[in-house]
């Protein structure tokens, strides 16, 4: 997949590092390409539901937010993506020391990008396992200052 903007790596550094919701959670960049992204999260209690588990919420943020920033490597210069849409499959329950997330766009259009995440979890003596599988549909906006404008 070819970027818009030869500069991408600029956009997709800071929505990767500069969002707090996502550097509270913990969630770190670990690599990205065209139409490509990869995160990490080292699990923590606060990640955790009752029983022990990563919360589904916690995997639709790391889903969501890796599908974003692949999405955001092909996009033109002073262009923004907002999630649209996602739907997420919890595959398996999540218990280990790591979270990681794969994020590929599968439709890069001009308006709306569609990619895919896939969300691994592993652990010191816990294989690798796929724990969920988000689809996310993106809207490409042309500005963030036109959007500050329409929202006030």
């Amino acid at each position: 997949m070819k970027p818009k903007n030869l500069d991408f790596a600029v956009e997709t550094e800071r929505i990767l590092t500069q969002a707090p919701f996502i550097r509270n959670i913990g969630i770190e960049p670990v690599h990205f390409e065209p139409g490509r992204c990869e995160t990490t999260l080292t699990i923590k209690d606060e990640h955790l539901q009752q029983d022990g588990f990563v919360h589904a919420a916690v995997h639709a943020a790391i889903a969501d937010h890796t599908a974003g920033a692949a999405a955001a490597t092909l996009i033109a210069k002073g262009q923004i993506i907002l999630s649209a849409e996602f739907k997420i499959n919890l595959l398996r329950a999540a218990r280990g020391s790591h979270l990681n997330c794969n994020a590929t766009v599968l439709k890069p259009g001009r308006r709306l990008i569609v990619a895919e995440s896939e969300v691994y979890c592993e652990g010191d003596a816990i294989p690798r396992k796929l724990v969920s599988k988000a689809t996310v549909t993106l809207a490409v906006v042309d500005g963030i200052n036109d959007l500050k404008a329409k929202t006030k």
